[in-house]
């Protein structure tokens, strides 16, 4: 080759060539994606990218595809689609009401001579509402004073100490709730903060029996809400919840979801509330036990169906829900027809597995911890979370999948996101957030009516500022990739 032509193939080379430290897959960024993750600090070798036609075999972009990452709550896909392939969007979780003593029994027929007790399967979303219909139907049924103690079954989930503190030193925030057998209301009470009068009031719900509010907010004049959170503070102290703090008046109305609260402590209280609210008389204490052999059904209530709660959980990406869920396929029922005993974590990812297995997906770098991704341990690879997308599209239940995730600029956690872009309603999007951690992974439709499969995963200190990135590649993808 003479050295003229060898010199201008070494520019070449050169020129193309991707920088040191970069990759031939960091080199194929859309040049929209690049620079928005030049602005806001973040290399390409902290994202992994990858994009698929739903149904199709090859990947039309690829970036670090088979690395590792922290999916945060992506996590969620993974647990939601082996849930729906598994127990089936039908499946539901039934909290029951029994009793080991006949009604009467020397006593008045409307009187429960010994305890009452409470067992739960796992239940999601037991909630205020539907405890007081399951009290409701209780009273209807005869039942007026129970004279032996409340005992919480509890046992359907293995018990482990769970500290709310323990992810990021926040106990009172929902979303470090631990799973239980019998979580209520999400273990969470819900205030809502009303300015009035120059002062601020504060309704609960549910406001446990025994337990005040100790209302130490102050109302102020700021020029914008702001992040009102930040400036409130709250404590839990025997029977009460104190509050304290200044609250923005332009702020209007707001709520305010607060853990922290013991879950038993949450539902007995409540239960204790509700109940003579009802008219009916208790005055017993709080046990935990298990429902003796030949106890007799009073009431049940019977949870959402699985495909409604896999859309609370993937639409708001509820941690607590997810976890329950995870767990729950912990108990998948034997060959004879009955679930196992008390489900555990590692019962789950067996579960898990297994359900993977079938389907023929291999991720040997999969970490599932708890399903639900708030942890710092988590990871699998943006391809394996493609393809699991790309089952999810292929399986019975793709239409309750896809509905549960996010629709972009619409709904759940991507109501505010994505706002006067091209793909706001055009794609379902599951988003993942935690601190150094940021991803979106669902489907979006182009414009010329084809489906994409679409990964994007950042694992940085600055991955809080990745949103322009996120934007920039499904604005790429939507107007045909080009």
């Amino acid at each position: 080759m003479p050295y003229r032509r060898l010199f201008a193939f070494l520019l070449t080379v050169f020129f193309l060539a991707p920088p040191v430290g970069a990759t031939q897959d960091d080199a194929r960024l859309p040049p929209s994606v690049a620079h928005a993750l030049k602005a806001a600090g973040i290399p390409p070798s902290a994202v992994g990218i990858v994009v698929q036609e739903a149904g199709g075999a090859k990947s039309r972009l690829e970036v670090n595809a088979r690395q590792a990452l922290n999916p945060a709550s992506l996590m969620k896909l993974l647990t939601t689609l082996a849930a729906l392939e598994t127990l089936g969007p039908a499946y539901t979780w039934r909290t029951e009401v029994l009793a080991a003593a006949v009604l009467g029994n020397g006593a008045p027929q409307d009187v429960l001579a010994g305890d009452l007790y409470l067992r739960g399967a796992g239940d999601p979303k037991l909630t205020y509402d539907r405890l007081w219909l399951l009290l409701r139907e209780l009273r209807a049924r005869g039942l007026r004073e129970i004279r032996g103690d409340l005992v919480l079954d509890r046992n359907a989930f293995a018990r482990a100490e769970h500290d709310p503190a323990a992810f990021d030193g926040k106990p009172m925030r929902p979303y470090n709730v631990g799973p239980d057998a019998l979580l209520f209301n999400f273990a969470t009470v819900h205030l809502t903060l009303v300015p009035q009068a120059g002062a601020v009031r504060v309704l609960a719900e549910p406001l446990p029996a025994g337990y005040e509010i100790v209302n130490r907010l102050r109302l102020v004049e700021r020029p914008s809400c702001g992040e009102w959170r930040e400036a409130l503070e709250a404590r839990i102290a025997p029977h009460q919840i104190l509050l304290a703090g200044d609250f923005p008046l332009v702020c209007g109305e707001k709520r305010w979801h607060l853990a922290g609260l013991p879950n038993a402590i949450l539902l007995y209280g409540s239960f204790v509330r509700l109940w003579q609210e009802l008219g009916g008389q208790f005055a017993g204490q709080l046990k935990e036990g298990v429902v003796p052999a030949g106890a007799v059904p009073l009431a049940a209530a019977e949870s959402p169906a699985l495909g409604e709660i896999v859309r609370d959980i993937n639409k708001y990406s509820n941690n607590v829900m997810a976890q329950q869920l995870y767990l729950s396929l912990g108990r998948k029922l034997g060959a004879d027809g009955t679930p196992n005993a008390s489900a555990t974590p590692t019962a789950a990812e067996i579960a898990v597995r297994a359900w993977l297995a079938e389907r023929k997906l291999d991720f040997p770098e999969l970490v599932i911890d708890n399903g639900a991704g708030l942890s710092r341990r988590s990871r699998i690879a943006p391809i394996s979370l493609a393809r699991l997308l790309q089952a999810g599209w292929s399986g019975a239940t793709m239409p309750e999948f896809v509905a549960s995730l996010p629709i972009a600029a619409s709904d759940g956690t991507t109501k505010k996101k994505f706002k006067g872009g091209s793909v706001a309603g055009q794609a379902h999007l599951k988003t993942g957030s935690l601190e150094g951690v940021r991803g979106i992974a669902g489907y979006l439709l182009d414009r010329a009516g084809r489906r994409q499969v679409v990964v994007f995963m950042v694992n940085h200190p600055k991955a809080g500022e990745a949103q322009p990135a996120f934007d920039a590649l499904l604005e790429w993808l939507w107007h045909g990739a080009a």
